[in-house]
């Protein structure tokens, strides 16, 4: 599946959950999928945890991140933080 198409799978209706982007209308923010990944969690344990996802839904929150890090601006530590850490 292309990331173009992955990412259809990813809805933002400020009627449920703030507008902040979840996988296909559900209440399973992308940034929860992906706060996920980042501490660690295998595919198998998200969806353990959200039965309604698939493999393709968590491939869909990695290409909307991956497109949103295209973008012009961008939120990171600044250079001495990085070093620090």
């Amino acid at each position: 599946m292309t990331d173009r198409a992955l990412i259809k799978r990813i809805t933002s209706r400020h009627t449920v959950c703030g507008g902040r982007p979840c996988i296909r209308c559900t209440r399973i923010e992308i940034a929860v999928i992906l706060d996920g990944l980042a501490d660690g969690m295998t595919e198998s344990e998200i969806i353990d945890h959200y039965p309604q996802l698939t493999k393709e839904d968590i491939h869909a929150s990695l290409a909307y991140a991956a497109d949103l890090a295209h973008e012009s601006v961008w939120k990171t530590g600044t250079h001495d933080e990085a070093e620090a850490g």
